[in-house]
C-alpha cells in the first residue's frame, strides 16, 4: 500500500473492472485517488485458458479504454472481435441480423475476458499514481460537510472529498448510504461455459430465443464459443448436473445446431439473474457506479458497457466542476451525474427487461406479433442502424 497520507480527492470502494477504470480515468484527469479493494485480482497469463467470465465490449467502451492507455495491451493480449450478430426466435422463426460493414466499421465489438481486463487495469493504476489500499475493506463511512470519513478494516482511517461506491450488485455500502433499490428477480440463472463446435463461428455473435430462455454463442479467438444460456432455476440446475456429452447435446439443441454439433465443453458455472435499479445514484458526497447502481438482464450483453459509460459520465462531470473552481463533490454537481446516468441506464435496463418479457410470450397471437416486430426491425435499415449505434454507445 502506498504510504502517502494526503487526503485524496476521491476514494473508490471496489477494485473490479468498473472501479478500476474509474480510478484510472480520474487519476489521468488530475485527481488524487485512493482505490479500496479487499484482494488483488488474479493475474492473467497468456498460457491460461480463457476465463469463463467474458464481456461483449462495445466500441464506446474500447474508446474509453484507449483513452486510458490500456486498450492496446488488452487487444494485443487476447480479444475476439466480432463483425456480425445473428438473432433468431425459435417460436416465430423471425431473424434479425447486424453487420459492421453496413455501417462502414470493421467490428461490432469485442469479446474480452473479465480477468484480462481487470488485471490490465490493476497494473496501470500504480503508474497513474492511484493509491491502492489493498487489502482493504470499507466497513463504514460518514459524510461530513467537506469530506467523507472512512472506517477501514485493519487499516488506518481515511478521508476523501468524495466516495465512489463500486462494490457490485449486492453492494452493502449502497445500503449504508441509505439508497434503496427496486426491480425483480427473474427466477433464472445464466449458465456459462466455453464450447468447441463442429462449424466455425465466423466471427459472429449468435443468439437464439427459446421457450426456456435465450442462449448466446459468443466467438472466442481460439475458434471456440463462449455460451451464456439463461434458464429457469430448476432447469439450470438440471443442465449443470449433466455429464459432458449430455450437456453438449443440450447446447446443440438449444442453439438449433447453428454451429453444428457441440464437440467439447469446459466445466460450467452459473449466476442468478435479477433486475435491480438504485432509486438515486447520489447522496451526500457519495455516488454509485456500475452494478452497484444497476444490475440488468444479460440478454443484450450491455451490463459492463453501461458501467463504463457511468465512468465516462462521472469523470466528465467532476472534471468540469473542478476546472470551473467549484466543489466537485457538491450535491448539485453529483446530482448532475446522477440525473444523466440514471436516466440513460434506466431506459436501457427497462428496454432489456421489456425484451425479456416479450420473448417469454407463449400465446400464438403474441408470438406472431413478436415475429412481425423482429422482421420489421430487420427490414427497416434506419431503425436497425439506430439500434446498432445505441448498442455501440454512439447515441
Amino acid at each position: 500500500m502506498n504510504s502517502r497520507r494526503a487526503i485524496p480527492d476521491v476514494a473508490i470502494a471496489g477494485g473490479g473492472m468498473i472501479g478500476g477504470a474509474c480510478a484510472l480515468a480520474l487519476a489521468k484527469n488530475g485527481f488524487e485517488v485512493a482505490l479500496i479493494e479487499a484482494r488483488e485480482p488474479a493475474p492473467w497469463h497468456a498460457e491460461d485458458r480463457e476465463d469463463l467470465r467474458v464481456i461483449a465490449l462495445a466500441p464506446s467502451s474500447a474508446k474509453l479504454l484507449d483513452e486510458l492507455g490500456v486498450w492496446n495491451s488488452v487487444r494485443d493480449a487476447r480479444v475476439s472481435p466480432y463483425a456480425r450478430m445473428q438473432v433468431w426466435d425459435a417460436e416465430s422463426g423471425a431473424q434479425l441480423s447486424f453487420d459492421a460493414s453496413q455501417d462502414g466499421r470493421a467490428e461490432l465489438g469485442w469479446i474480452v475476458e473479465n480477468k484480462l481486463l481487470q488485471w490490465t487495469l490493476w497494473q496501470a493504476l500504480e503508474q497513474a499514481g492511484v493509491r491502492r489500499v489493498c487489502p482493504g475493506e470499507l466497513r463504514d463511512f460518514e459524510a461530513r460537510a467537506d469530506r467523507v470519513s472512512l472506517e477501514l478494516n485493519e487499516v488506518e482511517p481515511l478521508s476523501a472529498r468524495l466516495l465512489v461506491i463500486a462494490d457490485g450488485a449486492k453492494s452493502a455500502l449502497r445500503d449504508k448510504a441509505g439508497i434503496a433499490t427496486h426491480g425483480r428477480d427473474y427466477a433464472q440463472r445464466a449458465v456459462v461455459a466455453h464450447v468447441a463446435t463442429e462449424k466455425p463461428h465466423e466471427g459472429t455473435a449468435w443468439q437464439r430465443f427459446t421457450r426456456e430462455g435465450p442462449i448466446a454463442l459468443l466467438p472466442l479467438r481460439d475458434g471456440r464459443s463462449s455460451i451464456v444460456w439463461s434458464l429457469p432455476e430448476a432447469r439450470a440446475r438440471e443442465v449443470l448436473a449433466l455429464d459432458d456429452a449430455a450437456f453438449c447435446e443440450a447446447v446443440g439443441f438449444a442453439s438449433d445446431f447453428r454451429l453444428g454439433r457441440i464437440i467439447e465443453a469446459t466445466p460450467r458455472a452459473s449466476f442468478p439473474l435479477r433486475l435491480r435499479l438504485a432509486r438515486t445514484y447520489a447522496t451526500q458526497r457519495c455516488v454509485l457506479l456500475g452494478d452497484a447502481a444497476h444490475a440488468v438482464h444479460p440478454l443484450a450483453g450491455q451490463g459492463a458497457n453501461l458501467g463504463l459509460r457511468d465512468v465516462s459520465g462521472l469523470v466528465s462531470v467532476l472534471a468540469e466542476a473542478r476546472d470551473a473552481g467549484r466543489d466537485f463533490a457538491a450535491p448539485h454537481v453529483l446530482q448532475r451525474y446522477a440525473r444523466r446516468r440514471r436516466s440513460a441506464d434506466t431506459l436501457d435496463a427497462l428496454s432489456f427487461d421489456a425484451l425479456a418479457r416479450a420473448f417469454a410470450w407463449r400465446a400464438p397471437p403474441l408470438v406472431a406479433l413478436r415475429g412481425i416486430g423482429m422482421r420489421a426491425a430487420d427490414a427497416l435499415a434506419p431503425l436497425k442502424r439506430r439500434l446498432a449505434a445505441h448498442a455501440a454507445g454512439r447515441i
